[in-house]
């Protein structure tokens, strides 16, 4: 397979249009609730809340599904950042599959892409986070399903001279990211890395500046874990916008903070593993629920996973999972599109860009630091794409 760089070359040459991605927050629909942030809207089939099952395959769930060779039709979405390597990498195999698909995904976060789908000036969103109930009478396109896509880690990556290995736990982060902890000699730094030389260096604490699913996960992870119900000691709240403190610095995009922390000694920020690898950046090992510093690998998201309560609508909140393998700031991504759709052709193309994504696509994820979905969450999220109508 050829890498995500490659794929995008291809898909300019191809019938794709592919447009930079940003990330985002929210989600939406549904009839129950179990996990944390969930919503409402029209309720999946089946079951109520459910135990995510192993990673595996949907593919026979599929049998339905649109004949890609046969869609002729245009489609749009925008939305988040954190799924962009993998969304794209899908289009571009996807078009051999599919070649009077013309399909675009474009970014600007979690947040413009509800946003654009409100205003149905999209026909499909990337978001990392669920819709808010006071949300919903803002789409006007009716009903929407959740599809939940991919997980992966959320890592904290930093760029400090003479550190190679780092571990943190969660009051140390929150302290850092409260600009409470400044230097990276801190007596709560040293007590979380027993016997490491650590230089004075100031801390330089890189966040997004814009509104996105990454931020909502991260600080959802901090207030499970730090927040009042915890230790206390975070108290900048949760959602995909919060007051940083103004020693801080932002930067749209995953790829945008990525570039603060390369560039500048002392820095540290929250950013998915696959822009975290591909600007060859070291992240740090976080402290879990359990007690244990575990990295931010593909096989720890996969175990924050199996124990993830998953609501009707197939929202689910992955951070500060129960479980000694279990990677603490995992995070999950959904498309959302609406259920009925102004026309059949559209409707068609849609499913089965989602289908390619739930089934074949499952297969690539994990090449560009994706973890797949839990088979019985695939087989789920298939129903989900089956409403998608005319």
């Amino acid at each position: 397979m050829n890498t995500p760089k490659r794929r995008l070359a291809l898909a300019g040459i191809i019938s794709f249009s592919l447009l930079a991605a940003a990330c985002s927050e929210d989600k939406k629909e549904a009839t129950t609730t179990t996990a944390a942030g969930a919503s409402t809207t029209a309720a999946p089939a089946g079951d109520s809340s459910t135990s995510a099952a192993p990673s595996g395959s949907a593919k026979d769930s599929s049998a339905d599904a649109p004949d890609l060779s046969k869609i002729s039709a245009s489609i749009i979405g925008s939305g988040a950042t954190f799924p962009k390597a993998f969304y794209d990498e899908a289009i571009a195999e996807l078009a051999s599959e599919a070649p009077d698909l013309k399909l675009e995904y474009g970014g600007g976060g979690s947040g413009k892409g509800r946003s654009d789908l409100q205003t149905k000036v999209v026909d499909f969103a990337g978001t990392d986070s669920v819709v808010k109930d006071e949300d919903k009478p803002k789409f006007t396109g009716g009903d929407f399903v959740y599809v939940p896509t991919v997980i992966a880690p959320i890592t904290l990556s930093f760029n400090v001279s003479g550190i190679d290995k780092l571990q943190l736990s969660a009051d140390t982060i929150a302290k850092i990211f409260q600009a409470e902890i400044t230097k990276w000699d801190d007596a709560a730094i040293a007590a979380d890395n027993p016997g490491a030389k650590l230089p004075s260096t100031n801390i330089v604490v890189a966040h997004r500046a814009d509104g996105l699913g990454t931020t909502d996960n991260f600080t959802k992870f901090l207030d499970a874990a730090a927040g009042p119900s915890a230790s206390g000691v975070w108290k900048l709240g949760k959602g995909s916008e919060v007051e940083w403190p103004a020693t801080t610095q932002g930067a749209d995009g995953n790829s945008g903070v990525a570039q603060i922390v390369k560039s500048t000694d002392g820095a540290i920020g929250y950013i998915d593993l696959s822009d975290a690898k591909e600007n060859g950046l070291k992240f740090a090992s976080v402290k879990n629920k359990a007690g244990k510093f575990v990295e931010p690998t593909l096989e720890a998201t996969t175990a924050a996973a199996e124990g993830a309560t998953i609501k009707d609508d197939l929202t689910f909140f992955l951070g500060w999972a129960d479980g000694d393998a279990a990677y603490p700031i995992a995070a999950q991504t959904w498309i959302i599109a609406y259920t009925k759709q102004d026309d059949a052709k559209k409707a068609e193309a849609i499913r089965g860009f989602l289908t390619y994504l739930l089934t074949t696509g499952q297969d690539m994820a994990e090449e560009i630091d994706y973890a797949p979905l839990p088979a019985e969450l695939a087989k789920k999220a298939l129903d989900n794409i089956a409403k998608i109508g005319a």
